[in-house]
């Protein structure tokens, strides 16, 4: 009997290596196939999840849904243009300038490198002959940016192209606030009430905060450290700012990449700048972390940093960058889920959520 249960259990262990590497790479196949609806559904979905907050607000004020959706929706599209009219032209205008000067700022920089390799000559001191590592490197990033700079040609159409997206996420989202229940309520009635409940509450709490957490940290890093690029006179600081800002949407490592790209990019230019900069995001980054991200984040989410970067990485192969933003809250909903199920804590749940068979009265209408 116990060899038959060890025998079991070594199958069990032995076929869920294959079998979950097979199901990663089907869902990296159907994510090729389907990428553009999937991108516009997944956006739509975190853009309603957001969204939820504001339309729950104006609910409590005795105004019907719709009406709250459709305002919500009118207000962020009025924000949406102010930042288009405002914020997207200087951006625009700083990315192309950045293009422009990269070139130069390679070349001062292979010229800094040869000094300090004769510096150390003239001293006997050793050094690494980094001159094949520094042209390697530098023929990478003007690849890299003659790409850019070629798809700046046909920047009409992406813009044409990103409005159409807009539009469609916008609508999207417009029917997913208002009958997004409704079609959640009908697949979670399918399941039984000890899966469904804890299902529906994880993935709330998982998503709706996690992204809006994203949100603020995010916008908390753009809004300090513009300022304090200014005073520092970093070119391109307003660019730079919002290059590490979006970069905390990536889960726990977004904001560690987006300060070494933009060090990075600095110390082409001025080494001393560079660090400056290093110092100046970093001490940024140590206040949102230990002071901001604990206070929105919490620990609701409850992973394992090990399984962090796994899901990360998991999400980055079946999706790319689309599967990095959504791997961790995925990973949280599902951990939560199990945890709910296996300690038997589905009745918890009932008191916060419960799923009606019916939507509401002002959703039949």
């Amino acid at each position: 009997m116990r060899r038959s249960a060890s025998l079991q259990t070594l199958l069990f262990y032995g076929l869920s290596g294959p079998i979950i590497a097979l199901n990663v790479g089907l869902l990296s196949v159907l994510f090729s196939y389907f990428k553009h609806p999937i991108t516009i559904l997944s956006i739509a979905a975190i853009l309603a999840f957001l969204l939820n907050y504001p339309v729950k607000f104006f609910e409590r004020a005795r105004i019907t849904r719709t009406q709250a959706v459709i305002i919500v929706l009118l207000v962020t599209l009025t924000l949406v243009v102010i930042l288009g009219i405002t914020l997207v032209p200087i951006v625009i205008d700083q990315t192309i300038q950045l293009l422009n000067k990269i070139p130069d700022w390679l070349t001062a920089s292979q010229a800094n490198l040869e000094q300090l390799e004769e510096f150390a000559k003239r001293r006997r001191l050793p050094f690494l002959d980094l001159r094949v590592l520094s042209n390697q490197i530098n023929a990478s990033i003007q690849n890299i940016v003659q790409q850019l700079a070629s798809s700046v040609v046909g920047v009409a159409g992406i813009l044409v192209s990103g409005l159409l997206n807009l539009v469609l996420v916008v609508v999207l989202a417009f029917y997913m606030l208002l009958y997004g229940d409704r079609v959640w309520y009908g697949l979670i009635n399918l399941l039984p009430s000890h899966i469904g409940i804890p299902l529906t509450v994880s993935l709330q709490l998982n998503f709706q905060r996690f992204f809006l957490s994203q949100l603020l940290l995010g916008l908390f890093m753009i809004v300090t450290l513009t300022p304090i690029f200014i005073g520092m006179k970093i070119p391109f600081a307003l660019l730079f700012a919002i290059l590490i800002g979006l970069s905390e949407l990536i889960p726990f490592i977004g904001a560690t990449l987006g300060i070494s790209l933009v060090t990075l990019l600095v110390m082409l230019q001025n080494g001393w700048l560079a660090v400056q900069v290093a110092l100046a995001a970093i001490f940024m980054q140590q206040i949102k972390d230990n002071l901001l991200a604990p206070k929105l984040l919490g620990d609701f989410i409850g992973l394992n940093p090990i399984w962090i970067f796994v899901s990360i990485l998991m999400g980055f192969e079946i999706a790319g960058l689309l599967g990095t933003l959504v791997a961790v809250p995925i990973a949280g909903t599902i951990k939560g889920t199990f945890d709910a199920i296996k300690n038997n804590k589905g009745g918890n749940f009932v008191s916060t959520v419960t799923i009606p068979h019916e939507p509401p009265e002002d959703q039949r209408n």
